[in-house]
């Protein structure tokens, strides 16, 4: 018995000596806060508006400590109560500026709060109402010049926000920005208007088919034509505005075709920006679908696609069929890869004459890296054509630089001051 004691005593002294001085591993940072790269995105979306007042690092943290990635309730929950306590802060808050600031923040996490929700959620119509109007009691507290519109589209309406530059700002071109898949009008303020605004721009920002309150209040899908909707917000504006120097029109995510799309038909429009850059939306919508699924839909098995699709357990696919699926105005996951079939800048770019910008990401989980040569190469009539690719040192690796906005928004701002001067005042007619 003694002889086992001291033995399990020799045990234990090791075990104990060896936790002391054994290697531990290295405490070494992860880029993404979820091991899911969708979740992992979204949260950093959040921070990436931490430059222009829209959120905070330390109100971001604590939400994303009460999320499970792939627990869509979880995620809006923690953003939903972000928003309340941001919003009531405004509310007992009498400075204007720390009161519109935390409006905007108020803003930023409602608009998340909805991102994984069904389309169909019934909470969905009562979060957008919080997140649209904290997003503009906080430009009124914040004193920011804006002008909304509406468009007349049809029998339907676009919406417009016009954020007139200080002094001086009619001498540069005007800023005009469209989203993309899921991004909102009023989030384009934060993502790259307000620091248009702070370099001297004046900007234009809009949703059109598919998009924003148009899509939720209105019903109106996707249109792979873009010159229509675009050219109707151009038109509206132009009829009621001093006709700007130049016009440059930026597209986020999907408007990385949506952009080039209208410039392809409109000469209006000097200069085109691709943020990212988006030049063949099918082979985005199919780039990990396995290619037995096509198999499939070839010998007609669609009882057994319809059954697989059901079976779906990556978050990030789930949400991007079931956005699609509503955005598109299709109900079947196959119908929403035949839509993206339209969504090709090949047919078009040749005919696109005006000064170009491609922007993309080396770790872009959504476009393939090689989108952005296939796009330059066939810009054979541009004025001009710049391509800049961010690699992951930079920071700005991800799907439209998210998390990086200073780190892109310089090389946009650069590449608008050489390519467009200021315009001296003897030469605005």
């Amino acid at each position: 018995m003694r002889r086992t004691l001291l033995i399990l005593g020799g045990i234990i002294l090791m075990l104990v000596v060896a936790f002391i001085v054994w290697p531990r591993p290295a405490d070494i940072g992860r880029f993404g806060f979820f091991a899911d790269r969708t979740y992992s995105f979204e949260a950093v979306r959040v921070l990436n508006d931490v430059a222009a007042a829209g959120g905070d690092t330390g109100e971001a943290a604590q939400a994303i400590t009460q999320i499970r990635a792939g627990d869509a309730q979880a995620w809006y929950a923690a953003w939903s109560a972000a928003g309340d306590r941001a919003r009531d802060l405004a509310a007992r808050t009498t400075d204007a500026l720390s009161k519109g600031n935390a409006l905007l923040r108020a803003h930023t996490y409602y608009r998340t709060a909805e991102f994984f929700l069904s389309p169909h959620d019934s909470i969905r119509p009562q979060i957008w109402k919080k997140n649209v109007e904290a997003f503009y009691a906080g430009l009124d507290a914040l004193g920011v010049p804006n002008e909304r519109l509406s468009i007349p589209y049809g029998k339907y309406h676009l919406n417009a926000v016009y954020y007139p530059g200080a002094a001086g700002a009619e001498a540069r071109p005007l800023l005009v920005v469209v989203g993309g898949y899921d991004s909102t009008m009023e989030e384009l303020y934060l993502s790259i208007g307000a620091a248009a605004l702070r370099h001297g721009y004046s900007v234009l920002t809009y949703e059109g088919p598919g998009q924003g309150s148009v899509i939720r209040e209105q019903g109106v899908v996707f249109e792979s034509a873009w010159e229509k909707p675009n050219s109707a917000v151009l038109d509206t504006f132009l009829a009621g505005h001093v006709r700007p120097v130049k016009i440059v029109l930026l597209g986020e995510s999907l408007g990385g075709y949506l952009a080039p799309r209208a410039a392809a038909f409109d000469p209006r429009i000097a200069g085109v920006v691709a943020f990212d850059v988006f030049y063949d939306g099918y082979a985005v919508a199919t780039r990990n679908v396995p290619p037995f699924v096509f198999w499939l839909r070839r010998h007609g098995y669609d009882g057994i696609l319809k059954f697989l699709s059901r079976l779906q357990a990556d978050p990030g696919a789930t949400w991007a069929q079931e956005n699609g699926m509503w955005v598109f105005g299709v109900n079947d996951p196959f119908a929403l890869l035949d839509a993206f079939q339209a969504y090709r800048l090949a047919p078009v770019a040749k005919l696109i004459k005006a000064d170009v910008l491609i922007f993309a990401g080396a770790d872009d989980h959504f476009v393939p890296a090689d989108q952005m040569d296939q796009f330059r190469r066939s810009l054979t009539s541009a004025h001009s054509v710049s391509a800049i690719s961010f690699d992951r040192p930079s920071g700005g690796s991800q799907h439209c630089q998210i998390g990086a906005p200073s780190l892109w928004q310089g090389s946009l701002f650069d590449w608008l001051s050489s390519t467009y001067p200021a315009a001296s005042p003897e030469r605005q007619t």
